[in-house]
């Protein structure tokens, strides 16, 4: 049980940090500012990252469910 609890934090907190990250970059692109593309490429992998953890988690809480 302790462990769904431990599950259900992290992905909250990945669940948070991406949708930081979507905000972050957004506000970027919108800026009138000059883009360095070199800094989005990195922020978009570590979305990705965070997108590919997100739903590696919901599936071992489904998991878990189920057994």
């Amino acid at each position: 049980m302790e462990d769904q609890e431990e599950l259900a934090e992290k992905l909250a907190e990945y669940q948070s940090e991406h949708k930081a990250l979507d905000a972050m970059i957004d506000r970027i692109m919108a800026s009138d500012q000059p883009v360095n593309l070199f800094e989005i490429q990195t922020l978009k992998k570590k979305k990705l990252w965070l997108k590919d953890m997100i739903e590696k988690i919901k599936s071992d809480l489904i998991d878990d469910i189920i057994a």
